[in-house]
């Protein structure tokens, strides 16, 4: 527990740092080309393509894969130096190749995402997409050598090193305004010299990411080179786990495309691709921090009990997750939902934006408890090498997410589209956490599952004081008239001050009735904060 202790400390730290600064790119970047409007979203699919390829390599080909295999490998002689060389060779073929056809087939991509996108728009972000999906090769790499560090128990680099992407990103958007001036949210204001500017720059803060984790490889201990003999390496086994999650793959661009081809009818006057997007890094914030540096340590050490048979360890390590994550998670949304408007207000250029950007925002908070739990059950399977699960309980998900996304047209009007399909996202992510605990359940036997729920209900209890509390401040403030709406930098004051009272009486109300997690909690929290 003091490895875990400290693993989590040093992702906390990293993660808090570049999920902040990565807002502050976000807010510098509205600054330059707006939240709402046609060419802000157009340059938002164009960059989001890169990311949705990173996102599912990230938590589900290398997270299934490279975590456990690596933990598998290292008990060998060398350490497992030779298959990690063979690995990483065949990585970086299949990403060179993979981006090579993305940007071929740049148009088609942009279609596939925004098929209502007026035809200027369309162009503007097919122009926008050469310059980004180069990212998918950088992008790749860094993830491969993230999960290699995580798996050789080198926590702190991978949550760190997205710091320098977003240093870069903001120089490089402070040097777009500087020439070109600011608030570019019109495709006729754009042209071959500010696109290559704008994506250029966007693209080489993932370079710098990726090369700064370089810097850390020492630290494994291990020498990879080229090594094209793939044969012997255990193909066969790696096939079997990663063809599982390269169809999630597909699955999660089949929902992201009717997701954002839903949505991006509303492009123009209304919140749309860039408000779901900029919704969604305020959403990771919490999530990141709470979730992602609590968690992943978690994995590393469940993967190793998984691959030793303790299988009741393992059911011990979830149920210290899960209640350890929903105690934090439940008091974040909470906050955030109360504190929507001066949160959004943060990525909007004036205050009746934040107000249409809001409701986004708490579409996707309500699925912030059900995501962490899911994290964790997840990881679970992938600890036993089981990626052919995840899958199906994900088409489950997918068809849910789908479903409602396609009805959202038909009853909801244009200003709330995004909103709705966000919302739509959660209750299909509430479902899939369902199933895919209960299957859990039938291949590791009790989970404790029972006294989790009970948990999770007696902190959501605790919470609804705690955002009434932090609702009659914001409404103190003035609400949407107040101060926390008057600029970007004062939205960011008034969700800290929303927050820190809403958490305050979550924990006295906690206290009150000495509930058992709090004190393990507020455990965890000094040794974070004292590393």
């Amino acid at each position: 527990m003091h490895s875990i202790g400290r693993a989590s400390a040093m992702i906390a730290a990293g993660t808090l740092v570049s999920r902040v600064t990565g807002l502050l790119r976000a807010t510098v970047l509205v600054l330059a080309i707006g939240s709402i409007g046609h060419a802000s979203d157009a340059f938002a699919i164009a960059n989001q393509l890169p990311n949705y390829i990173f996102q599912v390599i990230s938590a589900g080909v290398l997270t299934a894969v490279i975590v456990p295999q690596v933990v598998k490998w290292s008990g060998h002689e060398d350490g497992g130096q030779a298959y990690i060389s063979k690995f990483f060779t065949l990585a970086a073929v299949i990403l060179l190749g993979v981006t090579a056809l993305a940007m071929l087939c740049a148009p088609l991509l942009v279609t596939a995402f925004s098929a209502r996108f007026i035809p200027e728009q369309h162009a503007l972000a097919t122009a926008f997409a050469l310059w980004c999906l180069p990212q998918i090769l950088f992008y790749g790499m860094f993830a491969l050598l993230g999960e290699t560090l995580n798996a050789r128990r080198v926590f702190g680099p991978y949550a760190w090193a997205p710091i320098a992407n977003n240093v870069v990103s903001i120089a490089g958007f402070l040097l777009f305004m500087a020439l070109f001036g600011s608030n570019r949210n019109e495709v006729e204001y754009w042209d071959a010299t500010m696109i290559a500017v704008l994506g250029g720059l966007t693209t080489l803060g993932i370079v710098s990411q990726t090369a700064l984790l370089l810097f850390f490889w020492r630290r494994t201990g291990l020498r990879v080179r080229l090594d094209f003999g793939w044969r012997g390496m255990g193909l066969g086994e790696i096939r079997n786990l990663a063809g599982w999650t390269v169809a999630m793959l597909l699955v999660g661009l089949v929902v992201s495309g009717v997701q954002q081809n839903v949505i991006s009818g509303a492009s123009g006057q209304n919140a749309a691709t860039a408000a779901w997007y900029n919704a969604w890094l305020i959403f990771m914030l919490p999530y990141s921090i709470i979730v992602m540096s609590i968690g992943t340590p978690y994995f590393t050490q469940l993967s190793e009990h998984a691959s030793a048979g303790r299988d009741s360890e393992v059911r011990a390590d979830i149920g210290r997750a899960v209640r350890t994550l929903g105690l934090l998670v439940v008091i974040a949304a909470t906050a955030v939902i109360v504190a929507a408007v001066p949160a959004a207000r943060i990525i909007a250029n004036s205050p009746g934006q934040a107000v249409a950007l809001a409701p986004v925002l708490i579409g996707f908070l309500v699925g912030l408890v059900p995501l962490a739990v899911q994290f964790v059950v997840q990881r679970a399977f992938y600890a036993y090498g089981d990626t052919r699960t995840p899958f199906f309980f994900t088409v489950f998900q997918a068809a849910i997410a789908i479903g409602l996304a396609l009805l959202m047209p038909l009853f909801v009007p244009q200003e709330l589209l995004a909103a709705s399909v966000a919302a739509a996202q959660s209750l299909s992510s509430l479902a899939q956490v369902i199933l895919a605990s209960w299957l859990l359940h039938r291949r590791l036997g009790s989970l404790g599952m029972a006294g989790n729920l009970w948990a999770l209900a007696r902190f959501t209890l605790a919470a609804v004081p705690a955002g009434a509390a932090g609702w009659g401040v914001y409404l103190l403030s003035g609400a949407e008239a107040g101060w926390m709406t008057a600029g970007m930098f004062q939205g960011a004051v008034g969700v800290c001050v929303v927050g820190a009272v809403a958490l305050l009486v979550y924990v006295a109300i906690l206290a009150i009735f000495r509930a058992p997690e709090l004190r393990a909690a507020f455990g965890l929290v000094r040794r974070l904060v004292g590393r």
